[in-house]
């Protein structure tokens, strides 16, 4: 790292570009480092940052189309000869070459972000004969968006680049293998669309026979069951790295980006934004819920019987699961007895199961489907503004508002599923 640093304190955009050209062609260049480094160099004053960002990515773009051409002219003939020996005979290549020419431009976007896989991909599009345009707007764009992320997350960070390159790295893999294997996934159903189809019908059958379904509920029992089982493994995962003590990084790391972020003269509207989780906005959405309930409810009964069991159940969960964390706290089962004092945000629970709540009622009842989406966004973006809030005044930690925030998704997952039962029977 000091030698690489070192060589770009010297010759600046020349080694940055080279370097980034070397390493799309997979030699062993430490390319994010350098790039965090140019951040830094840029917050100093150093080096233009729009400058940076324009010779990273025409150093990535032009490594990534060498690797491109060698594959398309060097690799088919080596592959049609010895890839069966890897499992990867004329048939597998055939099959893969056509998944890459439908799919693989997806993945370039996001292949950047993933060590390894980014310095093959360049060789693949090749090997599979990819065609240059597509493979020029998919992963020039990817490169793109791959260096701007890395420059300016060094710029944001300044002089403290290297305390926390590593921890920001590692989020940034993990939201590309997400993104990755949603890609794969949408693969997967695309291929089996009909079988996946066939099967989702029988039990869809299968359930309507059990319960006198309607299309609609079966859609929203399907889709609730799914996402609160995605929220329960991702409880249980927090639970776990809460125990590992594994969220020191991402706590000052987020807090960190808040601060640099938003300065000083944001307080006013951070003030403003805090309202958002208060008693008093919380209540006015509770009524807010029980008007749309009278007005377009379908089973007004069963939805206002729900909206208590997810309030006021809600407010007896979170004593339970902070009452649980504290004996653990206490126990001295975890050394971060600081983070499970306060494990999971209560009002962050609550925030999610009021708004949660209010906003599906809405995604349910209405028929327009640009409502669906910008409720969907809505939520998310007050979801987001909250939690900033307390981070930038340094109320609660962002591990502590996440953990709220999948506490409750479960919570009212659970509730959901409930109702779209009873709606059933």
């Amino acid at each position: 790292m000091i030698s690489i640093t070192s060589y770009a304190d010297q010759y600046g955009y020349i080694v940055l570009m080279l370097a980034l050209l070397l390493e799309m062609i997979a030699l062993p260049v430490p390319g994010e480092v350098l790039m965090s480094y140019t951040g830094y160099m840029v917050h100093q004053g150093q080096l233009n940052w729009i400058m940076s960002i324009l010779i990273a990515g025409i150093g990535t773009s032009i490594g990534m189309t060498i690797s491109y051409f060698i594959g398309k002219r060097l690799g088919g003939p080596f592959l049609h000869k010895y890839g069966h020996l890897i499992h990867l005979g004329p048939k597998q290549l055939e099959r893969t070459s056509n998944w890459f020419k439908k799919y693989g431009n997806k993945l370039l976007l996001v292949a950047y972000f993933i060590p390894g896989v980014r310095h093959i991909t360049g060789y693949f599009a090749g090997i599979t004969k990819l065609p240059y345009k597509t493979f020029a707007l998919f992963a020039y764009t990817g490169g793109f968006i791959w260096v701007s992320v890395f420059i300016s997350i060094g710029k944001l960070l300044g002089p403290q680049w290297e305390k926390f390159h590593d921890a920001v790295k590692k989020y940034l893999v993990i939201a590309g293998i997400i993104i990755a294997a949603g890609i794969i996934l949408y693969y997967i159903y695309r291929k089996y669309r009909k079988p996946l189809v066939w099967l989702g019908m029988g039990l869809i059958h299968w359930t309507g026979m059990i319960f006198k379904s309607r299309v609609r509920a079966e859609v929203f029992i399907f889709a609730t069951a799914t996402a609160t089982l995605l929220l329960i493994v991702l409880m249980i995962t927090m639970v776990q790295n809460l125990f590992a003590g594994e969220f020191s990084d991402f706590n000052e790391v987020t807090s960190l980006i808040v601060s640099l972020l938003f300065e000083k003269h944001w307080s006013s509207l951070m003030h403003m934004l805090l309202l958002l989780g208060s008693h008093k906005v919380l209540l006015s959405v509770i009524a807010l819920t029980v008007i749309w309930i009278l007005w377009k409810g379908k089973d007004r009964t069963h939805e206002i019987l729900i909206l208590c069991m997810a309030t006021i159940g809600g407010e007896l969960y979170q004593n339970i699961l902070h009452g649980y964390f504290h004996r653990v706290a206490l126990s001295g089962v975890t050394s971060l007895s600081h983070f499970a004092y306060e494990f999971p945000n209560s009002q962050a629970i609550m925030v999610l199961i009021v708004y949660g709540y209010f906003v599906y009622l809405v995604v349910r009842h209405a028929e327009v489907i640009w409502i669906h989406t910008f409720m969907d966004i809505l939520f998310l973006v007050i979801l987001l503004a909250i939690a900033v809030s307390h981070i930038f005044f340094g109320l609660e930690l962002p591990s502590n508002i996440a953990g709220g925030y999948v506490f409750g998704g479960v919570w009212l997952g659970l509730n959901i599923l409930l109702l779209e039962i009873f709606r059933f029977l």
